[in-house]
C-alpha cells in the first residue's frame, strides 16, 4: 500500500468508528458510499478496525466488527459494538499533561500581548485540573524573566547609573566553579535572548562580558567605579572580544563535531572533503581547552599550540598506563 492511500485509509478509520456508533446498523453499501471508496476497499478497511482496541488487545478489548458476516453477504448491515470507550471524554496521562504544561509556558512566554492572557487562563485551569500529578521537571521559562535574575539587573542599573562598584559571584561554566570578583559596571547589553554586563574585571584586570543569569550574587558596593567610563561594545560584531594575552588554538574536528564551530566563537574554518573540519580561536585560559580535548576525546584534536598538544598526548598517555596497570 503506497503512503497516499495509507494516510488515506487512517483518515478513514478515525472517522469510521464514531460514524457507525452514530449510524447503528448501515449497510456495507452504504458505509462505501459515504467514505467514498468501494465494497472491497470499505470492507478492508473493517477488517483493520476489527483489530483495534484498548491496550491488552485482548477478546474484550478489541472493537467487535461482523466482519465474517459481510464477506458472506457483501450487501449485509454493518455493526460495530465493545467501542463505547470512543465515546468517553479523554482523559490525559501525567506525561501528556507535563507536556502540555511545558508547551503552554512556553507559549506564554514568547506569544504577543494580545494572546497571553487566553494561554494563561488555560495553563491555569490545566494546572488546577491535573494538580500535583503533571508538575514538570524542567523550568522552561526565560531565565531572563525569573525574579532573582531582574532582581540582579535592578542592582547592576544601579551601580551603573550611581557610579559605583559591584561584587559578582559569577557561575563560569566552562570551569564550573563559582568565581567572586569586583567590577566596575558600564553597561547591559542584550544578544540572542540573554542579558550581558559589559565591565572592568579586577580579578581578571581586563574588561569582561558576563552573563546576567550566571550571576549567583551581587552586591552593590559604596566604592566609585576606578576605570574611566567603558564605549558600550557592540554585540552584532559577536560575543567574544580578543584580549591581548589570549593565543591562537588550532582545532581538527570530526565530522561529528561540526557543530562546534557553531557552538564556540572561532576565528576561521576551514572544511576537508572527509567531512573533518580545522578551526581556530582565540583562547584566554588553556586549562579550558585541556578539558576540552579529553571530553571530547577523538572528535576534537588540538593541533597548535604544540606545547600544548604535546602536553595533551602526555597525560593521555600517562592515563593509559594507569588504566592497564603499567605506571
Amino acid at each position: 500500500m503506497s503512503g497516499a492511500s495509507t494516510k488515506d485509509q487512517l483518515s478513514r478509520l478515525l472517522a469510521l468508528a464514531p460514524y457507525l456508533q452514530t449510524r447503528g446498523a448501515v449497510s456495507l453499501k452504504e458505509v462505501a458510499a459515504d467514505f467514498g471508496v468501494s465494497r472491497e476497499q470499505m470492507l478492508k478497511d473493517l477488517r483493520v478496525l476489527y483489530l483495534c482496541g484498548l491496550p491488552g488487545f485482548g477478546p474484550g478489548d478489541l472493537i467487535e466488527i461482523n466482519v465474517e458476516a459481510l464477506i458472506d453477504d457483501p450487501d449485509g448491515m454493518v455493526r460495530i459494538d465493545n467501542a463505547e470507550f470512543l465515546a468517553r471524554p479523554l482523559r490525559l496521562g501525567s506525561d501528556e499533561a507535563s507536556a502540555l504544561i511545558v508547551g503552554l509556558r512556553t507559549l506564554q512566554e514568547s506569544s504577543p500581548h494580545a494572546s497571553r492572557e487566553l494561554v494563561a487562563r488555560t495553563l491555569a485551569k490545566l494546572e488546577a485540573a491535573t494538580g500535583r500529578e503533571a508538575v514538570p521537571v524542567v523550568d522552561i521559562r526565560n531565565p531572563e524573566t525569573r525574579p532573582a535574575v531582574v532582581q540582579t539587573r535592578a542592582t547592576l542599573e544601579t551601580a551603573i547609573a550611581g557610579d559605583r562598584q559591584a561584587r559578582l559571584k559569577y557561575v563560569v561554566p566552562s570551569r564550573d566553579e563559582v568565581t567572586e570578583r569586583v567590577v566596575d559596571p558600564g553597561a547591559l547589553l542584550a544578544r540572542d535572548g540573554h542579558v550581558y554586563l559589559d565591565a572592568w574585571c579586577h580579578l581578571a584586570d581586563a574588561r569582561r562580558l558576563f552573563r546576567v543569569d550566571r550571576v549567583a550574587e551581587v552586591e552593590l558596593l559604596e566604592t566609585p567605579r576606578s576605570t574611566p567610563q567603558l564605549t558600550p561594545r557592540n554585540l552584532a560584531d559577536g560575543l567574544y572580544e580578543a584580549g591581548p594575552d589570549d593565543v591562537e588554538a588550532r582545532l581538527r574536528l570530526s565530522p561529528q563535531m561540526r557543530w562546534f564551530a557553531e557552538h564556540y566563537p572561532v576565528l576561521s574554518v576551514q572544511d576537508a572533503p572527509d567531512g573533518s573540519s580545522e578551526v581556530t580561536l582565540a583562547i584566554g585560559d588553556e586549562q579550558w581547552l585541556l578539558r576540552l580535548a579529553f571530553r571530547y576525546n577523538e572528535g576534537l584534536e588540538v593541533l597548535e599550540p604544540i606545547a600544548l598538544r604535546d602536553r595533551i598526548r602526555a597525560v593521555a598517555a600517562d592515563a593509559l598506563r594507569l588504566q592497564q596497570g603499567t605506571a
